[in-house]
C-alpha cells in the first residue's frame, strides 16, 4: 500500500493546479476525437469516393497541419499562449462542422485543408504552456501525462464511435466540434495565461529595430539558426518516417499477407491500450537516464519492433511488432517535447514547439511514400531491415545531440547563477551606500 501511494505521488504529485485543468481540457477534447481517424472511411464509405481521392484529401489535411503548427508557434509567442489555444480550438470546431456538410469534390478538399490549418495550431501553445507551468525537472513527466490523456481520450472515442454513428455520420462532426468547444471554454475559464513578460518586451523590440538601436529581431529565424535544435528536428523527422510505418507500411504489408482491415484494427488497438497502461510507469523508470540516451534507446526499440517482421509476418509477429514499437513511442514522445522546451528561451517556446511539430506532420506525409515505394520495389523484408538500420543511425545522432543539450543547459544555469551573484552584489552595495536597491538596479 505504501509503495502504491509512493508510485501515485511520484506520478501525479507536485504539479501545479493549472496544469491539471489543462490536462482535463485536453482529455475532454480527445474524448470526442471522432472525425479525423474515420474520415478516410467516411469518404470511401458513405460518400462513395475512391481511395485515391481519400488519399489526396488526407495529404491536403497534412499540408494544412504542417503550416498550422508553425503559424501556431509564432502566434503563441506573439499574441500569447491562452489566446492561441482558445482561438485555434474554436476555429477547429467551426471547420469540423463545416466539413460535415461538404459533399462536392472541392468542398471536401478545401474543408480538409481548413481543418488541417486549424487543428495543429494549438499544439505549440499547449506544449509551451506546459513548459511555462512546470519546472524543468518535471517536464518529461508532465508531457507524458499529457500524452496519456490524449491516448486515454482517443481509446474512449474509438470505443464509442459505433454507438455515435447510429445517429448518423454527421453526428460525429457535431460531437467532435462540441468537445473541442468545451475544451476551449475550460481553458478560457480555468487555465491562466502563462505567456512570459518577455513576449511583451519582444514586441517592443520588434518596433525598436526599425529605429536602429542595434538590437537583433528575435523570431522564427532565431529558431532556424539554432543548429543543435534543427539537427534534433531533422533526426526526429527521420525517426518518425520509420515510426509512421505503423500507419502506412504495416497495413500495406498485412493486406499483402491476406489479413483483413478488421484484423489490422484489432492489432492496432493494442497501441492505445499499452500507452494507457504503461506510459506513466515507463516514464518513471526512464527518468533516471539522460534525455539523449532515452531518445536513442527509444528509437532503437521502434526500429527493432519493425525489424522483427523480417523474421516472419504472422499475426503473432505483427502483434509483437506493435507491442515493441509502442514501448519506443512511450519513451520518445514526451522526451522530445521536453528537449524542445529545454532548448527554447521562454519567449520563443511557441516557435520552437511549432518547428518541432513539423517533424511529425511532414513525416506523416513522407512515410507512406517511402514505405509504399520500398514495398513495391523490394518487398517487406528490406523495408523492415532498413527501418532498424535507420534507427541505429538516429540513435548515434541523438546521443551526440543529448551531449550538446546538456552542455547548453549547464552553461545557461551557470550564466543565471552569475547574474544572480552580480545582482546580489549590486543590491548589497546599494544598501551599504544607503540607496534603495530598486534604484541601483533600474
Amino acid at each position: 500500500m505504501v509503495r502504491l501511494r509512493s508510485a501515485a505521488e511520484s506520478t501525479f504529485g507536485g504539479l501545479p493546479g493549472a496544469f491539471w485543468w489543462l490536462w482535463i481540457a485536453t482529455l475532454v477534447n480527445r474524448l470526442g476525437g471522432f472525425v479525423l481517424p474515420f474520415f478516410a472511411f467516411y469518404i470511401t464509405g458513405p460518400l462513395h469516393r475512391s481511395a485515391v481521392f481519400a488519399g489526396a484529401v488526407a495529404a491536403l489535411f497534412g499540408a494544412g497541419a504542417a503550416v498550422s503548427g508553425v503559424v501556431g508557434g509564432v502566434l503563441t509567442d506573439r499574441i500569447g499562449r491562452k489566446p492561441t489555444l482558445i482561438g485555434s480550438q474554436l476555429a477547429n470546431a467551426a471547420t469540423i462542422v463545416v466539413l460535415g456538410y461538404a459533399r462536392s469534390t472541392w468542398a471536401l478538399a478545401l474543408g480538409a485543408l481548413a481543418v488541417g490549418l486549424a487543428t495543429s495550431a494549438f499544439r505549440p501553445a499547449q506544449n509551451a504552456m506546459i513548459a511555462d507551468m512546470v519546472p524543468a525537472g518535471d517536464r518529461v513527466r508532465a508531457y507524458a501525462l499529457n500524452f496519456w490523456a490524449i491516448n486515454l481520450g482517443f481509446s474512449f472515442s474509438m470505443a464509442v464511435v459505433g454507438l455515435v454513428t447510429h445517429f448518423g455520420y454527421r453526428t460525429l462532426f457535431y460531437a467532435d466540434a462540441a468537445t473541442t468547444t468545451l475544451c476551449a471554454l475550460l481553458i478560457a475559464i480555468l487555465v491562466p495565461d502563462t505567456t512570459p513578460v518577455e513576449t511583451i518586451r519582444a514586441r517592443a523590440r520588434s518596433s525598436s529595430v526599425a529605429v536602429g538601436d542595434g538590437r537583433k529581431r528575435e523570431g522564427l529565424g532565431t529558431v532556424l539558426r539554432d543548429r543543435t535544435f534543427i539537427a534534433f528536428v531533422a533526426t526526429t523527422f527521420v525517426l518518425l518516417i520509420v515510426f509512421c510505418q505503423y500507419n502506412s507500411g504495416l497495413p500495406m504489408a498485412m493486406s499483402a499477407s491476406g489479413l483483413s482491415a478488421a484484423t489490422f484494427g484489432r492489432i492496432a488497438a493494442i497501441n492505445g491500450v499499452l500507452i494507457v497502461l504503461l506510459q506513466m510507469p515507463v516514464t518513471r523508470l526512464l527518468k533516471r537516464y539522460p534525455e539523449g540516451r532515452v531518445l536513442a534507446g527509444a528509437g532503437l526499440v521502434i526500429g527493432g519492433g519493425f525489424g522483427l517482421l523480417a523474421f516472419g509476418q504472422s499475426i503473432e509477429m505483427y502483434v509483437l511488432c506493435v507491442v515493441v514499437t509502442t514501448l519506443g513511442e512511450i519513451g520518445n514522445t514526451p522526451t522530445g517535447q521536453a528537449i524542445t522546451a529545454r532548448l527554447a528561451a521562454d519567449h520563443l517556446r511557441g516557435r520552437y514547439q511549432g518547428v518541432y511539430q513539423l517533424a511529425w506532420t511532414l513525416s506523416q506525409v513522407a512515410a507512406p511514400l517511402v514505405g509504399g515505394a520500398v514495398l513495391s520495389a523490394y518487398g517487406g523484408a528490406p523495408l523492415w531491415i532498413g527501418c532498424f538500420a535507420v534507427t541505429g543511425l538516429t540513435a548515434l545522432v541523438f546521443l551526440r545531440i543529448g551531449k550538446h543539450v546538456e552542455r547548453r543547459v549547464a552553461a545557461a544555469r551557470s550564466a543565471e547563477a552569475e547574474a544572480e551573484a552580480d545582482q546580489t552584489k549590486v543590491t548589497a552595495t546599494a544598501i551599504a551606500d544607503g540607496q534603495q536597491p530598486e534604484l541601483a538596479t533600474a
